[in-house]
């Protein structure tokens, strides 16, 4: 068992505002760790920092190598099983078989070129490549966002049997199944707490509590001293007031000093006290309430679905469903990946798509829509807010709650990370008066601080909702009702 140990560290791009500042932890090489923390807090980085790939301040000591997921591929025209041998030449079959199996993969992918695998085959490929490497301690970051519900539960078994690794993951249910520790990353800092991602969110909770009232308590006597030093300040002027036109200006104007310079000392030591106290308050975590903007429902029934199915090249895609969408309603669709969950959305969207079946939705329905994709996005905020039609105003409150600094309003959207990019769909889509709120997999790249806001607005507005989405924590908390897609040829 060795050790990686981080002391003193610092760093920062470019001089800006430091992302660690003299951070000092150590880790067990054999620990399965989750690491967890809101988006463009440095989680990324810090595993660029551990592969060297960054110059920093402190000390990073490791005696073990490095191995990073995702990867490059050499030649992703290949055959999967060439890709293997270049990557992984010291594996034996065996040990290939026994990866593929834990991950429920068919072994014929390896026949296949590596460029037509679907992109959880990918990531379960590239996981069995480096587990079957020798001695490196891995840092994996996001493997799921590709991944549906079932080989989600797949990669959280496969991921317990291992040891050895870093895994940063947004999906809660993951990180409860395989992690054995969590590293928390705050502002500037990182923490670890043994445990997985529940034992150590009821720790984080009961601190923030604790951090809550300490810091009330602080600001009632920050404010108690600030108001002291105030009336001290009056004080001072009155003294200096009285000074003028005095009977005796010799011992008058020789008290009155004295009283003037005793009172500013007073008033000095309780400035020196208050900026004290403004040093010891806490650097909670905390998030704003978001709203959507439902408007008042045009029927009770908004949907209703018999024998519905989507048709490519005239076949089912899937087996056909029959449900209703009621006002309030907040319907899941579920389905293994390819199962025709975003061809049916594609539907309700009035795309051109050919369908089987009855679909009947209320006259006038206003739909707001959050897709997968958020690649494409570019341009400026003010832009995106044009194109949409809604309010600039309300748009960067909204993102202002979810965690964006003013200067990034300014930036080009290109330039956003993938969950900065998801924010701002959801940020637009909670602008939009509608309906219906049709979000196709929302969650995707965003930490679980953004997750659970996003829970909570659901909670409180109550709007009419078809989701796709394989976190299932998020699932349980809000779903009201699923409708499962099974593949036409299973």
């Amino acid at each position: 068992m060795a050790r990686i140990l981080v002391e003193d560290l610092s760093f920062s791009y470019d001089g800006s505002e430091p992302i660690f500042d003299h951070v000092n932890f150590s880790i067990d090489t054999n620990w399965r760790l989750g690491f967890v923390g809101r988006n463009g807090r440095g989680k990324t980085t810090f595993l660029n920092l551990l592969l060297g790939n960054l110059e920093y301040r402190g000390k990073i000591a490791s005696s073990v190598s490095f191995d990073y997921f995702p990867f490059p591929i050499p030649d992703p025209t290949c055959l999967t099983w060439q890709v293997m041998s270049q990557l992984a030449s010291m594996a034996e079959d065996w040990q290939i078989v026994r990866e593929f199996s834990y991950l429920e993969l068919d072994p014929m992918v390896l026949e296949r070129p590596y460029e037509s695998l679907s992109q959880g085959e990918k990531t379960k490929v590239m996981l069995a490549i480096l587990f079957v490497r020798p001695g490196n301690f891995l840092l994996i970051d996001e493997p799921t966002n590709h991944l549906d519900r079932h080989a989600r539960k797949v990669l959280s078994d496969y991921l317990r049997r291992k040891q050895g690794f870093i895994l940063v993951s947004h999906d809660r249910e993951v990180l409860d199944g395989c992690v054995d520790h969590i590293l928390a990353i705050n502002r500037h800092s990182i923490e670890v707490q043994s445990g997985n991602y529940s034992a150590w969110f009821s720790a984080f909770e009961q601190k923030q509590e604790r951090e809550k009232g300490e810091n009330e308590r602080l600001r009632k006597e920050l404010r108690r001293l600030q108001e002291s030093a105030y009336r001290t300040a009056g004080w001072s002027d009155r003294i200096e007031a009285s000074k003028i036109g005095a009977a005796d200006k010799g011992f008058v104007g020789h008290r009155s000093a004295k009283m003037m310079q005793r009172s500013k000392n007073i008033m000095r030591r309780k400035e020196e006290a208050a900026t004290q106290k403004k040093g010891l308050l806490k650097d909670v975590e905390t998030t704003e309430p978001l709203a959507f903007q439902c408007l008042i429902p045009p029927s009770k029934r908004l949907i209703h679905a018999k024998d519905l199915t989507v048709l490519y090249d005239g076949e089912s895609v899937f087996d056909p469903v029959s449900w209703d969408l009621e006002v309030q309603d907040r319907m899941f669709l579920e389905g293994n990946n390819g199962s025709g969950k975003s061809s049916l959305i594609r539907a309700i969207r009035h795309e051109e798509i050919q369908t089987k079946g009855r679909l009947k939705m209320a006259g006038h329905l206003k739909i707001s829509y959050v897709g997968q994709d958020a690649s494409d996005l570019q341009g400026s905020l003010k832009a995106y807010a044009q194109r949409y039609a809604i309010d600039r105003s309300l748009f960067f409150s909204i993102l202002s709650k979810m965690g964006f600094s003013r200067s990034q309003f300014d930036q080009d959207l290109g330039s956003y990370s993938d969950g900065q990019k998801k924010k701002v769909m959801i940020g637009r889509s909670l602008c939009e008066s509608a309906h219906l709120y049709v979000w196709d997999e929302p969650l995707n790249f965003l930490d679980i601080y953004s997750r659970i806001q996003i829970e909570e607005a659901i909670l409180a507005s109550r709007p009419t909702m078809i989701l796709v989405e394989h976190d299932a924590f998020f699932q349980k908390k809000i779903a009201t009702k699923s409708v499962v897609l099974k593949k036409a040829l299973d």
